[in-house]
């Protein structure tokens, strides 16, 4: 049996200011490290023989905080884009409320959760999970495979990408899923059959 834990990365600061951040480059916030630490300690019972995680640094962070908790520092990572959250284009940077206020509540909820819906010059999740989940067949699921447990530190976005794959989820169930920053998800896959046989928020665990 072979597992993977996806985790995003804990609160940036244009999370904390409600902006659309986007392929940006933000640091995470105090909380966001706090966030890390928790999930660390929700965590310390694993062992993992590799991580990936983004070219991000909220994401590459949130992992650096993760290893340290979990004390497997030396612990291989990649790093890739393919892994980037979601780029939101012309909305980067900007106010959410605000946003909402200037194109209307729905066309900005089509934006951020529909599956092949575009923002102005960003991608939609179609695109994202045309880059995310090839990479993940290529690099990180023949580890799975070969029996390793693996953790993906990343984006709300590329994770959501993630778990349509993993899951089976529909590109209408899709628009109601939102991944928390900072709390793990667990994945048990049967070694013969390359099966998901659990999942665990691991939300409840010290």
């Amino acid at each position: 049996m072979s597992y993977l834990v996806l985790v995003r990365h804990g609160q940036s600061v244009w999370n904390l200011e409600n902006r659309f951040t986007g392929d940006v480059d933000i640091d995470l916030t105090d909380q966001g490290r706090e966030e890390a630490r928790i999930t660390g300690q929700k965590l310390k019972d694993l062992h993992f023989d590799a991580a990936f995680t983004s070219a991000l640094k909220r994401a590459q962070e949130t992992l650096d905080i993760i290893l340290h908790e979990i004390d497997q520092r030396d612990l291989v990572i990649y790093k890739s884009a393919a892994l980037n959250e979601r780029r939101y284009g012309a909305l980067q940077g900007l106010d959410k409320a605000e946003t909402a206020e200037k194109y209307g509540e729905e066309q900005v909820h089509l934006w951020r959760r529909s599956f092949d819906i575009r923002p102005p010059e960003g991608e939609s999740l179609k695109d994202t999970q045309e880059r995310v989940i090839p990479y993940y067949e290529e690099n990180i699921e023949p580890l799975l495979k070969d029996g390793k447990n693996i953790l993906i530190v990343a984006h709300g976005n590329s994770l959501r990408a993630l778990l349509m794959h993993i899951e089976k989820i529909s590109t209408a169930a899709i628009t109601q899923i939102d991944i928390p920053t900072g709390v793990p998800r667990l994945y048990e896959f049967d070694n013969n059959t390359f099966k998901v046989i659990d999942t665990d928020n691991i939300v409840h665990k010290a």
